[in-house]
């Protein structure tokens, strides 16, 4: 089990600008964060990690949805451990997207209001991530559909982090 330190990580920092009935990053300013290459461990361990800075609570291990949706009550916080895919940030429509290419080790930090789907799964095992989520949140699922606007004004009183989930006090989701 390793975890890369900060400085030894590719960090990427991604606003998005709403798309539709997508939010994305324009309602609190906080960017999508990519850490590339952040850890080499299995899911037990990746998520004892995260028990142990204790600032998200891990819930599940599972891949991504297929159709485009964002939470509006929490932020996400999604670790590959498994495989390696293309991911769609923003909307597939959305000529401002982010499609990045993800792999095991690698953290995504997706903040409220981000669309987010699997785009495609380009492992030769199956991708898999674990989820987690600021301690004492409730996920929900939205798909820019109408009638969620009130969620969406609710992610302007949503709070960023108090640590990096992956690093405690230092980590890149501080720099943003």
């Amino acid at each position: 089990m390793a975890f890369n330190q900060p400085s030894q990580i590719k960090v990427t920092y991604r606003h998005i600008p709403s798309w539709g009935r997508f939010p994305n990053t324009s309602i609190q300013g906080k960017p999508l964060v990519l850490y590339q290459g952040a850890f080499d461990a299995s899911a037990s361990d990746f998520q004892r990690r995260l028990q142990q800075i204790g600032e998200v609570e891990p819930q599940w291990t599972y891949t991504m949805y297929s159709q485009s949706h964002f939470h509006s009550t929490t932020h996400e916080v999604l670790g590959v451990v498994a495989g390696r895919a293309r991911l769609c940030f923003g909307g597939e429509e959305n000529p401002e997207r982010f499609e990045p290419t993800v792999q095991r080790g690698d953290l995504i930090i997706v903040p409220a209001g981000v669309a987010h789907r699997l785009f495609k799964d380009e492992g030769k095992e199956p991708f898999q991530m674990v989820g987690s989520y600021p301690c004492n949140k409730e996920w929900d699922m939205c798909y820019g559909r109408a009638g969620e606007e009130r969620k969406v004004e609710a992610i302007r009183d949503l709070s960023w982090f108090n640590q990096d989930p992956l690093y405690g006090s230092d980590g890149p989701a501080m720099h943003v």
